[in-house]
């Protein structure tokens, strides 16, 4: 992974990231020059950069089907389409037809409805959940030569958000992105979908309002990368000049399950919780799939 600073002003934000990086022990660091950023990235052009030899990506969906076989193998049960209701202290579970689960503990990690499910357990209502829908664009198959690996730009710390990016995926694919638009729908994965109870959870929030007063700028800048291709395609052009908006397709978009807080603080941490024998997780942000196994070891403290 390349972390690349394209502005005079952008190399000390990238200092800082690169001392927070060696405190938190990542490994093979090494502070990149201008000239030196074509080494691992021949196709980026920067004021500097920090190059990341240790990071990597996974097949997530591959790695979930290989945890469903293990626990399944163990004896374990999956159900899918279980609608909870809510879950009680003593680690009931109550689904939405009227049955329940009773178990020794439970883990809940609810994403996208972790608020709702948390407040209809009696869970206290901060954080909220807002949706924030984001959108990728994928390289041509005839251009995805121009990215090697991962290329970041240098993330803006008021936000926790790392910006338009480019990856290399396990299959050769490249993705840009993504943005970061509030969503309208908590599974808007397509474009036109909107469900007005969700607007309306978010919007009613006095966090997200005063969120919005906040960053407007940035949500502007967002909204109109969100309406043009250009736009989009721009801001990974100003560490990778030679992409331009004809070589790249429309890819599939994610939504983020963005925790915050009544001031209207963006939480861009870990917030996990518990009261009886049921651990909440009320926000679990990138990189919680990276870390799903250090997240699972302190759970399983906390649980002991």
């Amino acid at each position: 992974k390349v972390v690349v600073a394209t502005a005079q002003h952008e190399v000390e934000p990238l200092r800082r990231l690169a001392e927070r990086a060696s405190a938190n022990g990542v490994p093979g660091l090494r502070w990149l020059e201008a000239h030196e950023l074509t080494e691992i990235e021949p196709n980026v052009q920067g004021t500097a950069g920090l190059h990341s030899p240790e990071t990597a990506i996974a097949d997530f969906a591959a790695v979930a089907r290989a945890f469903a076989a293990e626990i399944t193998a163990a004896g374990g049960e999956i159900r899918t389409g279980a609608a909870v209701a809510r879950i009680h202290p003593d680690a009931t579970v109550e689904l939405a037809d009227g049955s329940r689960l009773q178990a020794d503990r439970a883990i809940v990690c609810a994403g996208l409805q972790a608020d709702r499910l948390a407040i209809a357990s009696g869970e206290p209502a901060e954080p909220r959940i807002v949706p924030f829908r984001g959108e990728y664009w994928q390289l041509r198959p005839d251009r995805t030569e121009l990215v090697r690996g991962l290329i970041y730009p240098v993330p803006d710390p008021a936000l926790p958000f790392l910006g338009v990016h480019l990856t290399r995926k396990i299959d050769g694919t490249v993705v840009l992105g993504p943005n970061a638009i509030l969503s309208t729908a908590r599974d808007a994965y397509e474009r036109r979908r909107f469900d007005p109870r969700d607007v309306y959870d978010a919007l009613s929030w006095p966090g997200t309002r005063r969120m919005l007063r906040r960053h407007w700028r940035a949500g502007v800048g967002e909204l109109a990368r969100s309406a043009s291709k250009r736009r989009f395609v721009s801001e990974v052009a100003r560490y990778v000049p030679a992409i331009g908006p004809g070589d790249v397709v429309r890819a599939p978009a994610g939504v983020r399950a963005q925790a915050i807080d009544r001031d209207g603080s963006l939480v861009d941490d870990f917030r996990i919780g518990g009261s009886g024998r049921v651990a909440w997780i009320r926000n679990a942000p990138s990189p919680a799939a990276t870390s799903c196994m250090a997240i699972a070891e302190e759970l399983l403290e906390r649980a002991a």
